[in-house]
């Protein structure tokens, strides 16, 4: 995992299922860089910032997280 300050303005941003849409705790992904294997992640309250994953790593995660119920 590292800190990505790289921009694509293009770059969809798809909201987690479970947030609200009312301005609170939102966690974003994007699918726009998978060719280069990694997934970006941001926090919708600070966009500017972002979190770059390996995209296996994200994978991963995901499918713990639904596995374990934890959605």
């Amino acid at each position: 995992m590292s800190s990505s300050g790289s921009h694509r303005s293009d770059a969809e941003w798809i909201t987690s299922s479970y947030s609200q849409g009312n301005g609170g705790q939102c966690v974003e992904f994007s699918r726009a860089f998978l060719g280069s294997g990694a997934v970006p992640v941001r926090d919708s309250k600070s966009p500017a910032r972002r979190l770059l994953f390996p995209a296996d790593s994200w994978r991963s995660f995901v499918r713990t997280i639904k596995a374990e119920g934890l959605e």
